[in-house]
């Protein structure tokens, strides 16, 4: 799952609208809408905005492999 559609997944779960959110980043709504559909590349520091409003550690919008190493044997 991509990052923009974990977000929309995870505000649609804490029950706030795009509007909600747009208003809290203090951005225009078509402009958070263009993030979550992925026609903007969502950057690291709106993420962590996002996150700290959505009450969520930042790890929880990308992959679940994102911390592992190639070291590790359950990668094979």
């Amino acid at each position: 799952m991509k990052v923009n559609e974990r977000v929309r997944q995870i505000r649609k779960t804490k029950g706030l609208t795009q509007v909600n959110m747009a208003e809290k980043l203090n951005i225009p709504t078509q402009t958070y809408n263009s993030y979550e559909l992925g026609r903007r590349k969502i950057y690291v520091e709106l993420i962590k905005e996002i996150a700290e409003i959505l009450d969520e550690p930042v790890e929880k919008f990308f992959e679940e492999k994102i911390y592992e190493t190639k070291n590790n044997p359950n990668l094979v």
